[in-house]
């Protein structure tokens, strides 16, 4: 029994382990994004997916939206709501900036204003946690 206990206890930390931290501006923790793009709260329980065909479920698993591979963003009605462009400026429908994404994993509003940190998180997942989709 303290075996199993055990094992459980080292895959359950190897799990949190390979998450990457989402946080604010103060650094305080928002929330998690783990490689396989389970999006989970600060307290790790499951709040969205993004697989890895683009789509965006909620912890339901219906579909929210979706992340093209040119970097439109899509509601689950296929309106587009954003773009996520490869220099990391992030637009709105109507190509409007509203935020960055920096390769350093630092999130910017429009007017360049810290509002969070994202270190080694896709730029994408980024955008759709900060920008897209109320996570």
């Amino acid at each position: 029994m303290k075996k199993l206990i055990l094992i459980t206890a080292i895959l359950n930390c190897l799990t949190l382990c390979k998450a990457q931290t989402i946080e604010s501006s103060s650094h305080s923790t928002l929330g998690y994004i783990t490689s396989n793009g389970t999006i989970e709260s600060s307290s790790h329980s499951t709040v969205n997916y993004i697989r890895s065909d683009g789509t965006i479920e909620n912890n339901s698993h219906s579909t929210i939206g979706y992340i093209r591979t040119d970097g439109t963003v899509e509601n689950a009605s296929h309106s587009t709501i954003g773009y996520i462009e490869s220099t990391g400026t992030i637009e709105n429908s109507s190509h409007s900036t509203i935020g960055y994404v920096k390769d350093d994993g630092t999130i910017e509003n429009s007017s360049h204003s810290t509002i969070g940190y994202a270190k080694g998180v896709k730029r994408e997942y980024a955008a759709v946690f900060f920008f897209f989709f109320k996570i």
